[in-house]
This record gives C-alpha cells, structure tokens and sequence, in this order.
C-alpha cells in the first residue's frame, strides 16, 4: 500500500503495489516459456510508474514501455540498469543520443525514425539496439507492410542496427470472436518473416487471454496490471489495485422534493440523510460525473 493519507486530507487515492505485483504474476503464468514485460506509461496509468516499477522489478520483470523519453528516464531511476525500458511512441528529432545515455530502448516507428538511427549508429561508431514497431491493421503506429518489404530487398536499411524486439499492438483483443485478431496474427507472422530473426511481442492485455498463438516471446499487459478487466466477456480476473477515499464533512437530514446540487441536479424523492464528501472537481473528479451515485452496490 502507499503511505497513510495525511492526517487532514479530504480525499486519498490507496495504491496496492502488492495488487499489481499479484496481477503481473497471475498474467505471467498464463505465458508459459513467454516473458512478460509491464506497460507504466502516463505515470503507470496515474499511479506512479516509479513506484510500480521497482516493484514489479523486486518481482522479476524485466522489461517496461513508456510512451515518452521524459517517462522512461524516470522509469530508468527507479529500476536496475539491466531491466530494458522500449519507448513506445518513437523518438524526437536529434533525441538518439539521449537515448542511449539513458539506456532507453527506441521503438521505430517509420523509416524516418529508422534512417535517423541508422544515422547516429555511423556518427558514433557502435553497432546500436532498436525494436521495431509493425502496423499490422490497428492504423496507429508503426512501420507498414511496404516497409518491411523494402527492408528484407535493402538489408543496409538496419546497417550498423541490430533489431532487440520485434512488436504490433491488437486492436481488438478485447472481444476475442474479431475477425481483426487473426488478420493481426497473421500479419505479424507475415511482417516478421520478411525482418532479421527477433524476439516478437504481440500480445497486450486481453491478447494474453486470446491463447498461447499470441504470446510469441513478450506479453506487454498494462491496464489488466492496475485491475481494469482484461477479459470483459467474463468475471475480471484481477485484483483492483486502487481505492478513492474521501471524508464526510457534513450529514444533513433533508424533506422529499428538496432540491440537491447546482442546478437542482438532484431531488430527493423522500425524506433522507445527506452525506457532503469532501471531493470535486479540483481533486479530479470529472465535472459529467455529477447527480449520480452507487451506495452500496445500488
């Protein structure tokens, strides 16, 4: 758990790295032989990708993706120089030597970014490590099938590179009955083949439920490590990883027809006991999250 909330806070977020560490074991049994990696980009989905990755780290992963440089350096502070941080979203024009300082893992997204690498592995004299990112249908990032078609006719396209990680994203692997699943597979396979021999990730979240054909060498779950239901068809199989709390700061008893909130959002249809949390819009409350409620379960 994070640290007891300060004594007067009106609202506290609980963290369960305990929650998450359960839940990238239970993802990386499912693997067999696979490795699974830990996806801690926009601060772990907001819960503090340092400290999930030093706990994730203490229980054997080794691999996490970020989506930006600035994430990954701090990611880079939290866990071993041997555990390889892959940044997702590419790199920055003129970035290639700060990554390499930082020890973060390029993803390449497009010849452009490949031809800059492929640049700065001839100023600096070392044979440098990339991973390259394939579109295989979901239309977002990545090098596309003519791509690695010019790569497998012009080899000196990876010269001075060699390629750690070959990797897609499933689009639709939350509905395991997609036809764009098996496209994806068979894309991958189809893209892979035309590329030097690689470790290949393809499976996310919910592709770890879509069967072993998905695992190839690394899963790379992120929501289904913070508890969000890798497998909406069924019961969730994770455990929740974060608890919003707030404080009550005032009970009033209140007629029926009374009026409730801004704009009379709400009226009680009964005689009832009103409890005002301390909790709004400043603490991240999103404001179209207003005049409804569950209490208890209802």
């Amino acid at each position: 758990m994070t640290a007891a909330a300060p004594r007067h806070a009106g609202a506290f977020l609980t963290i369960d790295l305990k929650a998450i560490v359960a839940n990238w074991r239970l993802l990386s049994a499912r693997l067999g032989g696979a490795a699974c990696a830990a996806v801690v980009k926009a601060d772990a989905y907001g819960l503090g990708a340092a400290a999930v990755s030093s706990a994730l780290e203490t229980a054997g992963c080794r691999a996490f993706f970020v989506a930006l440089p600035e994430e990954g350096a701090k990611v880079r502070q939290a866990v071993s120089d041997w555990s390889r941080i892959f940044v997702l979203n590419g790199t920055p024009q003129g970035a290639e030597a700060d990554f390499v300082a930082r020890s973060l893992g390029p993803v390449v997204n497009t010849m452009g970014e490949l031809a800059a690498w492929r640049a700065h592995a001839a100023r600096s004299g070392r044979r440098l490590t990339v991973a390259l990112q394939l579109d295989t249908g979901m239309s977002r990032l990545g090098l596309t099938p003519a791509d690695t078609a010019s790569i497998a006719a012009d080899p000196v396209l990876l010269e001075g590179l060699a390629v750690e990680l070959v990797l897609s994203h499933l689009a639709c692997a939350d509905e395991p009955d997609h036809p764009g699943n098996a496209a994806q597979l068979e894309a991958f396979r189809r893209m892979r083949a035309e590329l030097p021999p690689a470790p290949a990730s393809l499976a996310n979240s919910s592709g770890i439920f879509l069967g072993a054909a998905y695992y190839f060498d690394l899963a790379r779950p992120g929501a289904a490590l913070y508890g969000i239901n890798p497998t909406p068809w069924a019961a969730n199989p994770m455990r929740s990883a974060v608890r919003l709390s707030a404080r009550v700061v005032q009970l009033r008893d209140v007629s029926a027809g009374t009026g409730v909130g801004y704009g009379h959002a709400a009226s009680t249809p009964r005689p009832s006991r009103l409890a005002t949390i301390s909790l709004g819009y400043a603490d991240g409350w999103p404001r179209n999250a207003m005049a409804a409620a569950f209490f208890r379960g209802a």
